[in-house]
């Protein structure tokens, strides 16, 4: 009798430890089954952007783009001097992943031209924000700050009032100009749609152009482009300014457009867009 309960004891717990287990693996197959959940609210969450660096801004402009847009680098005679203006300056960072920027000015014997170019990697903190997102949202408070007029098709009503004043450049600002009023002010005869303030189709994911125009009276007016796109989660600023050194002259409103478009096109391939 004692060997028989003995018997009956071990069967007994045999059978408790084969319950544990198949206890057990029951309690892993549900844990399995919240992987899969967890996973799908993993990828849910919104994607990192593109870019994790940024280039060295004032390596970033070649030589030759800084030769057109800036003329009188090449009238600089010592070449230590031409060397530095070449370089530019760079901007103070504390973070050279995150914002990064570089300035150039080069006076000229007919011009004092500026160039600045910004460049911002957007990382968005919140997870159900991509970088992408984030930067699109900083894009979009550049682009309300300048007030872009309405795009319009046709030139001004105002324009057919008369030829433009003798001795103005061609492309460039006429008699509103020459007030200090904005080259996109309404009724100027001094733009075409074609360079009034404008978003742009053709760089990176979305951009858009400024062209303002500072002076008044006999005082050289001082002409400054700017253009802001965004690559991902990058968002660019280039800001192109002249300032005449004669009296009565109005910077070249085409001309300089053109200019940094191309730098903007140089840029946006450099950054892969």
């Amino acid at each position: 009798m004692q060997r028989k309960a003995y018997v009956t004891g071990t069967a007994a717990l045999l059978a408790a430890l084969l319950t544990g287990c198949t206890g057990g693996s029951g309690g892993s197959g549900a844990a399995d089954d919240a992987n899969p959940g967890d996973a799908g609210t993993a990828t849910a969450a919104a994607q990192p952007g593109r870019y994790r660096t940024l280039p060295e801004p004032c390596g970033a402009v070649g030589h030759d783009t800084l030769d057109s847009l800036l003329p009188g680098i090449k009238q600089i005679t010592d070449p230590s001097q031409r060397d530095k203006a070449y370089q530019g300056e760079a901007e103070l960072t504390y973070d050279t992943d995150r914002k990064v920027g570089c300035r150039w000015k080069v006076a000229s014997a007919d011009a004092t031209d500026r160039l600045s170019v910004d460049l911002e990697r957007v990382v968005s903190y919140d997870n159900t924000v991509s970088d992408d997102d984030q930067a699109d949202q900083l894009f979009r408070q550049k682009e309300t700050a300048a007030h872009l007029p309405e795009p319009s098709g046709t030139p001004s009503a105002s324009a057919t009032q008369g030829d433009e004043p003798s001795g103005t450049p061609s492309g460039s600002a006429s008699a509103a100009d020459a007030t200090g009023g904005p080259s996109s002010a309404p009724g100027s005869t001094s733009t075409s749609p074609d360079l009034q303030p404008r978003t742009l189709s053709d760089l990176g994911d979305e951009a858009y152009l400024d062209d303002q125009l500072a002076g008044s009276g006999s005082t050289a007016a001082q002409r400054t482009v700017t253009v802001v796109f965004r690559t991902s989660n990058v968002v660019v600023t280039i800001q192109y300014e002249e300032q005449p050194m004669a009296a009565g002259t109005t910077p070249d409103s085409k001309e300089m457009q053109d200019r940094a478009r191309k730098l903007a096109s140089r840029l946006d391939g450099a950054l892969g867009g």
